[in-house]
């Protein structure tokens, strides 16, 4: 059952048992000259301390592992003790982290617990966010109170115990990054490899939002460095359509002096942003409709209006948003208004085109013939649809009724209203 080899990477000797509940275990000692030093367990080839704890290392030893559990079990340790055929002064000595179980007792006490032997052993891929914040944060502290090197050492330490764990790996990277940017750090060209090695490593992640991050990382340090073709190179890493891409584009076009496609880029982003975000608040205002909530749909009705303004996209789309509004709310008067406005808007429909917000764009002219027969389809809508049948005792919407009925000669249907 076991065996006597030497301890790969710790050049000390040890036993291996290959066939304790399922799993592969080692345990063994660790020598310092003649002087036994600690208690060593390797599990599934991921080496461990369980007995002791290294200066600043927060992980959960075995012996917390074992009261926290038996503690959950409402066991005592003499109950703990029976159970497994120990002493109590054993199970005690496990918890004070003063001994270690034997390797042939660490399956019956995960058994006994009802936990797996790799939460007995801590043994985990991954850190659930509030563990990553809470390293982030004592991070954060040691590069207050201790050297960037002594940090970065005990960083490297907690990315080498969770090595799969990218959002940590991810993290640091940021969190080191941003402080040598705004602080002197000794020997900061081995520090800033060491940050886009990190960078690098994630590019191949499975997970789409972490290859992105870690190219941003680095589009944004060679930025820095200068070295804007190197920089391009990682903008493949985000889809055509995003955003991002063509916003650093755009910075990268900016900082070498390619002016009109910097502001190109920056404008298209503009206005892909206004419909979006147009399209966003008219979502919220359906939302608002079915909920039968007035107050907040015509609150959202005035910033979809408002957000128009804001980029530059004409009259008609500022005032459009409020006709649906207003006959939400059998509004005659403000329905009357704003049907004159969208009609007397509709040749300026383009009217983003002469922005100045849009000057480095070209779009493609808006020809007479469709802006007339949108102003006839208006009409035509207001003439017969039954949601503006409030409207037809109004001598304003009949005298729309017949410029409908000179336009389009359907006088017949705006009489049957």
């Amino acid at each position: 059952m076991f065996s006597y080899e030497d301890a790969p990477e710790r050049g000390c000797p040890f036993f291996v048992s290959e066939n304790v509940n399922g799993a592969l275990f080692f345990c063994g000692i660790v020598e310092k000259g003649s002087v036994v030093k600690e208690a060593v367990f390797w599990y599934a080839g991921c080496s461990r301390d369980l007995c002791n704890r290294e200066k600043g290392d927060d992980r959960m030893m075995l012996g917390k592992v074992i009261r926290k559990y038996r503690k959950e079990r409402n066991f005592t340790q003499e109950e703990m003790a029976e159970r497994l055929g120990v002493t109590a002064s054993a199970v005690n000595k496990w918890e004070r982290e003063v001994t270690c179980p034997d390797i042939a007792l660490l399956a019956p006490i995960a058994r006994l617990l009802e936990i797996s032997t790799d939460t007995l052993l801590s043994y985990r891929e991954n850190l659930t966010p509030k563990e990553i914040k809470e390293l982030m944060e004592k991070t954060q502290k040691m590069l207050k109170e201790t050297s960037y090197g002594e940090a970065f050492g005990w960083a490297r330490k907690q990315m080498e115990q969770y090595p799969n764990c990218e959002d940590l790996v991810l993290n640091m990277a940021a969190c080191f990054e941003a402080y040598a940017i705004t602080h002197e750090v000794p020997e900061a060209e081995k520090r800033e490899r060491e940050i886009c090695a990190l960078y690098q490593r994630l590019l191949e992640s499975s997970e789409e939002s972490v290859r992105m991050r870690a190219a941003s990382g680095l589009v944004g340090y060679y930025r820095r460095k200068g070295e804007y073709e190197e920089a391009e190179t990682y903008l493949q890493y985000f889809s055509i359509q995003n955003p991002e891409r063509k916003r650093m584009q755009a910075q990268i076009y900016g900082e070498t002096g390619r002016i009109k496609e910097a502001y190109k880029a920056y404008e298209e982003l503009l206005f892909a942003d206004y419909q979006r975000m147009s399209a966003i608040l008219h979502g919220m205002y359906q939302l608002a409709r079915k909920e039968n909530d007035r107050e907040r749909a015509g609150k959202l009705a005035e910033k979809q209006g408002e957000l128009a303004r804001c980029f530059e996209m004409g009259e008609f789309y500022e005032v459009v948003p409020q006709l649906d509004f207003a006959v939400l709310e059998q509004n005659r008067e403000l329905a009357l208004d704003t049907m004159e406005k969208v009609l007397d808007s509709v040749a300026g429909i383009g009217g983003f085109r002469q922005a100045w917000l849009y000057e480095h764009m070209t779009f493609q002219e808006m020809q007479p013939e469709l802006l007339a027969n949108m102003k006839k389809q208006l009409l035509q809508s207001f003439a017969e649809e039954e949601i503006y049948g409030f409207l037809k005792e109004e001598p304003r919407w009949q005298a729309l009724c017949g410029k409908q009925a000179e336009n389009c000669g359907t006088s017949g249907k705006a009489e049957e209203k």
